[in-house]
């Protein structure tokens, strides 16, 4: 089967993303410059500097920098190189920016300037997810999606600190990978199986803090922030014009809370919802994957009960007895990535309907290629390391260790909310974070942003991985006329170039300043006024 997913599948946030590719890898990255933490030192406590501490004033020689824009390396899934157009560059930030004056590392940029110079606005800066999606890789391969914006913006992407090429974390093999792949169970049914699950988890956490732990502790989405507020200084915008998807929105929302000033036109499309916990997060992703999951199976002319019973029943039977697929397996848990990458978009859904159908019939290729799409491990076994840096961003971020018990305790509650998905995210609680090597910054990032300019605030009906109601929290959250909440009625993560209205009132605001009236909602390419 030949796979074509929209990329919209790499801007995936949360937990689910995070179990189902724990062993494996995420977008497409290239092979990160680990000499660029040599002289990086952890703090002694362990734990990540504050989010609301005030930071000294960064020295003239970080914000004087002037970017070398040089030819771009070969990038993405292909090591293709970007067009003629793009060119890419690096800036220092500092590694703690409690000590501006101290270590830095490098950020990389890529860029393509702007069509019309004439009618130029400045620099849109893109975040694309993950938390460990390489806009450098990501943003020439989606130039046409954005090709009016680029018109009057620069378009501009960035390896965020931890990711890629901006001294990205690296924790694990590709052979230990594969092995945890291949053997670990992610919803355990016995002590064995727990433990080895556990042990994996901490075994992960060990490795990152052994090949990376000079920047771990430093990999918070508020350094970030803080990166993105230089880049911006050294980029020469008064204001920082800026485009966040899936966990993007999380950044944005960070950003505009600590400079709210600063903020010029910035879009928050598939919203994380910025009042949720690690457990708030998990029970909305069951939620939300199941809700697309009946909206699968109703266009298909299945009952969503019985067509979700039915999967269940084949992920069982996965559970006891993989499927052979060559030398590998097809496991419950590669199964269970494999349907969750196709939910992301509605054009997708056909990948899904075939790849079942071979499944049930005892050939498991068709799922196993999803998997390994969603999982970015190549042909030649290698993976990517998104989700290495996506797991020291959350961990950095979240405080919230919930234990093995906990997570145990959960499980009824979310195998009533999905049949599918529960049982899975439930102990994905207990697996991401427990044996982290320093400590998570907060229960919830801070979103509120009293003084900055209107935000758009996008979130879609449908939307299985940053369900619908995220957007609506945020746009409470960043507060009265900040948050400008735009609703999208439909499905798949993410609305922009999917949604002709959506699209459309991003372009406005982006390229004319057209602030939409707060309610605004958008269905099979109409609009109409209303919460």
């Amino acid at each position: 089967m030949s796979i074509r997913i929209r990329l919209a599948v790499l801007a995936v946030t949360g937990l689910l993303v995070a179990g189902c590719t724990s062993a494996g890898g995420g977008a497409p990255a290239a092979t990160p410059d680990r000499r660029a933490t040599a002289d990086a030192t952890p703090s002694d406590t362990g734990a990540v500097p504050s989010a609301t501490a005030a930071t000294p004033p960064l020295p003239a020689s970080l914000t004087g920098q002037r970017p070398d824009w040089k030819s771009c390396p070969a990038a993405g899934p292909d090591r293709a190189k970007p067009g003629r157009n793009w060119r890419c560059a690096t800036v220092k930030v500092p590694l703690d920016h409690a000590k501006p004056e101290g270590a830095t590392i490098p950020i990389a940029l890529i860029r393509k300037e702007a069509g019309r110079k004439a009618d130029r606005i400045g620099s849109l800066l893109f975040n694309f997810g993950g938390p460990g999606a390489s806009g450098v890789d990501i943003l020439p391969q989606v130039e046409e999606d954005y090709r009016k914006l680029g018109e009057r913006y620069d378009l501009v992407g960035f390896d965020p600190r931890g990711v890629n090429r901006s001294a990205g974390v690296v924790c694990r093999t590709d052979a230990e990978q594969a092995a945890a792949e291949a053997t670990v169970d992610l919803t355990p049914d016995s002590a064995a199986e727990e433990a080895a699950y556990l042990e994996d988890n901490a075994a992960f956490a060990a490795g990152c803090a052994r090949r990376s732990g000079k920047v771990v502790p430093y990999t918070t989405t508020t350094a970030t922030a803080r990166d993105l507020d230089l880049i911006r200084r050294v980029l020469g915008d008064a204001k920082l014009h800026y485009f966040g998807i899936s966990y993007g929105t999380q950044l944005g929302g960070t950003y505009a809370h600590l400079f709210p000033k600063n903020v010029g036109r910035l879009v928050l499309d598939a919203v994380v919802d910025p009042t949720a916990d690690t457990v708030g997060h998990a029970r909305h992703q069951t939620i939300g994957f199941q809700r697309a999951l009946g909206n699968y199976l109703k266009s298909t002319g299945q009952d969503p009960e019985d067509g979700t019973e039915r999967i269940a029943r084949l992920l069982r039977k996965l559970d006891r007895a993989p499927l052979t697929v060559g030398e590998r397996r097809l496991t419950e848990g590669l199964a269970l990535t494999g349907i969750a990458v196709t939910l992301y978009g509605q054009s997708n859904w056909p990948l899904l309907t075939a790849a079942l159908a071979d499944a049930e019939k005892g050939r498991g290729g068709a799922l196993l290629e999803l998997a390994d799409y969603y999982n970015d491990r190549d042909a030649n076994g290698h993976y990517a390391t998104q989700t290495h840096s996506q797991r020291a961003i959350s961990c950095a971020d979240s405080s919230a260790r919930p234990t093995a018990a906990e997570a145990k305790a959960l499980i009824p509650e979310f195998r009533r909310l999905s049949p599918v998905f529960g049982e899975f995210l439930a102990w994905d609680t207990a697996g991401w974070c427990a044996e982290w090597p320093v400590k998570g910054e907060r229960a919830t990032p801070e979103a509120s942003a009293p003084g900055a300019a209107p935000v758009l605030v996008v979130g879609t009906t449908g939307d299985p991985a940053t369900p619908y109601e995220g957007a609506e929290k945020m746009a409470k959250e960043l507060g009265t006329g900040v948050g400008v909440l735009v609703t999208n009625e439909g499905e798949g993560h993410g609305a922009y170039g999917t949604s002709s209205c959506v699209t459309a009132t991003i372009d406005a605001y982006l390229l004319d300043g057209k602030v939409p009236a707060y309610g605004k909602t958008c269905s099979s390419g109409t609009a109409r006024s209303g919460a």
